[in-house]
């Protein structure tokens, strides 16, 4: 392998991390992996804290002793994921392919790779909140949406205090409903949200920022396809057929911890493909999403119900 290509693996890798970053909807809970440690493949350390609380101040013993540790917990990203692309010789050269190649593997992440990485996201903290008895659910309707949202929202600072940012993630679908909520004068007003390096125009609601989802990646559940097995072929992921649509998700911001890594990838030019005249990219990333300790205080998930099935059965005359 060529040092070019070794040199374009590295500078794909440090844009397709950024892009996921800042054009995902969860990009947010990103930020919150600053102080994880990652030496390469699946594995991740996240750090925690234990301290002792306050105790009494004797005038002559003086102050009672504390203690702090700091200890990592390992975490294995169980979402590994991958596929490789050719690009052939005949439509790209070396010198353009850093631009091709750029733009095909900026169009599969943008497409494909932050669509899915959303979708998980948002099903794993559906998932977590669910065992954690923490799911509401609630017909969306604009003359009763801002009561049931505020009131989420106040169940979330109840627990939490008002010092504490909180991020509500809503289908695009509700959003059009709440810019038309009765009442939401007043309450609902233009803000930024940052994202990497990126600001985003949003809605807030209380002055908390609210996050617009496309609702094809705001499911309950999801299958995650292999891309071999037969009817899989085409990857990517699909809403099982039980999965519900989520309304919207109330979280404390720093309280998802989000953690997604491009593995190295691999460039073969075509003199190195021993598979066809063509250069070849290998892409995989690996990814996850976890709340540590009590942090499920801090997310609610609100659903639309599952629509009650008729009754067919013939009646007996």
């Amino acid at each position: 392998m060529s040092i070019n290509t070794m040199e374009y693996a590295a500078v794909f890798m440090q844009e397709l991390d950024s892009q996921l970053v800042e054009g995902s909807t969860t990009g947010w809970m990103e930020e919150n992996a600053g102080q994880v440690q990652y030496n390469g493949g699946a594995e991740v350390k996240i750090p925690q804290m234990d301290m002792s609380g306050l105790g009494d101040y004797d005038r002559d013993g003086g102050f009672v002793k504390g203690s702090v540790t700091v200890s990592y917990e390992t975490k294995t990203m169980t979402q590994d994921r991958g596929r490789t692309f050719q690009l052939d010789a005949m439509d790209v050269n070396e010198t353009n392919f850093a631009a091709v190649a750029g733009n095909v593997m900026g169009e599969f992440q943008r497409t494909k790779v932050i669509p899915e990485v959303d979708a998980y996201r948002y099903a794993k903290l559906y998932e977590l909140a669910e065992d954690a008895g923490a799911v509401k659910e609630y017909t969306p309707d604009s003359d009763t949406l801002l009561t049931n949202l505020m009131a989420d929202i106040t169940e979330i600072r109840d627990i939490v205090g008002d010092g504490v940012e909180v991020v509500v993630a809503m289908s695009a679908k509700v959003a059009g409903l709440l810019d038309m909520a009765k009442g939401g004068n007043g309450v609902i007003q233009s803000g930024v949200f940052k994202q990497g390096a990126v600001e985003l125009k949003v809605r807030e609601i209380d002055n908390c920022p609210v996050i617009r989802v496309p609702s094809a990646r705001f499911k309950t559940e999801y299958t995650f396809q292999d891309g071999v097995s037969t009817g899989e072929t085409d990857g990517g992921f699909v809403a099982t057929d039980d999965a519900l649509d989520m309304n919207w998700i109330v979280a404390v911001k720093h309280v998802p911890i989000a953690v997604s890594k491009t593995d190295v990838t691999r460039i073969f030019d075509p003199m190195t493909n021993q598979n066809a005249n063509a250069w070849k990219i290998d892409y995989r990333k690996y990814h996850d999403l976890w709340v540590m300790d009590n942090g499920l205080e801090g997310v609610l998930v609100n659903v639309t119900p599952a629509p009650e099935e008729d009754d067919d059965t013939d009646a007996v005359v």
